[in-house]
């Protein structure tokens, strides 16, 4: 029989079983989610490190039976349109975050957030289609200002709504801590309100460029494709997404092999960028740290 004395050894005993149990359990997770990803990159890399070289990277594509060709055309359109959609989606998504974040009591913001939680589901094909019959079609012209536009409805949702969830961890306390001062509302909010949660801010934009540089049916029926490099934003545009689907169905080797050249690229693109993004914001923590 257990006597009282040994009743908190007993329990004391199960918790760390059970927390080792439950630690064990969160180690297997993270390993079994990593698995995947490393080998996918490790499989794009072996397929796609033959096709890189300085050539690759700066010339123009060629057809299949002719020997060199690159994907220079490609990666300059696909910032093009990432940078048309940037311009479009982040002033928008911020200010709605804003105003989910600060406003979220109105019954505005309640609806409004609902529709954006909507259209982050919509899928990009869908998005695509909408702006081939507003822009697309009346114009009769595939552009990269049009595939900018259908990648900013990508971009806009994940932004607005990454960007709310951010100002809303910024304590209340320093909101009115600053108007206590006599700091007016719009002040508040751009000086202390985003200047600490800008760190959630730039991982959604992060997050949004990413979702939108990987995206291909939105540029099929908005900005088709092109051999060469666009004189305006308002001709068909070349993309790394599209060169890789046209290149990974089509019959060549030879294209097939610049596929996966282009598909390591555009990994490479997306990881420079986080780094980038984590280094910047890595020092300026660290900046504030030293301060205080």
């Amino acid at each position: 029989m257990t006597t009282k004395s040994n009743l908190p050894t007993s329990i004391s005993l199960w918790r760390k079983i059970v927390n080792k149990l439950m630690t064990v359990l969160v180690i297997i997770a993270v390993i079994l989610a990593i698995i995947p990803l490393i080998l996918i990159l490790g499989d794009v890399f072996i397929r796609g490190a033959p096709a890189l070289s300085i050539g690759f990277l700066t010339h123009l594509q060629k057809p299949p039976n002719v020997s060199g060709g690159g994907i220079a055309n490609a990666i300059v359109g696909t910032f093009t349109m990432v940078g048309i959609a940037a311009l479009i989606s982040v002033p928008i998504g911020i200010g709605a975050g804003i105003f989910f974040s600060e406003w979220s009591s109105s019954k505005i913001s309640t609806v409004s957030g609902f529709m954006n939680d909507v259209l982050t589901g919509f899928p990009s094909i869908v998005l695509g289609l909408f702006v081939f019959v507003i822009i697309v079609y009346p114009t009769k012209q595939f552009s990269a200002f049009a595939g900018g536009v259908a990648l900013s409805f990508v971009m806009l949702p994940i932004i607005a709504r990454t960007t709310g969830e951010s100002l809303k961890l910024v304590p209340t306390t320093l909101r009115e801590a600053s108007m206590a001062l006599g700091i007016p509302r719009w002040k508040t909010v751009l000086r202390v309100v985003i200047s600490n949660g800008k760190n959630g801010l730039l991982t959604g934009i992060l997050l949004s460029v990413a979702r939108a540089t990987g995206e291909t049916a939105p540029i099929l029926l908005t900005a088709s494709t092109s051999i060469y490099f666009a004189k305006s934003i308002f001709q068909p545009t070349a993309s790394l997404t599209v060169l890789i689907y046209n290149y990974a169905t089509s019959p060549y080797a030879s294209w097939q092999t610049q596929a996966w050249g282009a598909a390591l690229v555009l990994i490479l693109i997306m990881l420079g960028l986080n780094l980038l993004v984590k280094l910047t914001v890595g020092r300026n923590v660290a900046g504030k740290r030293m301060d205080l």
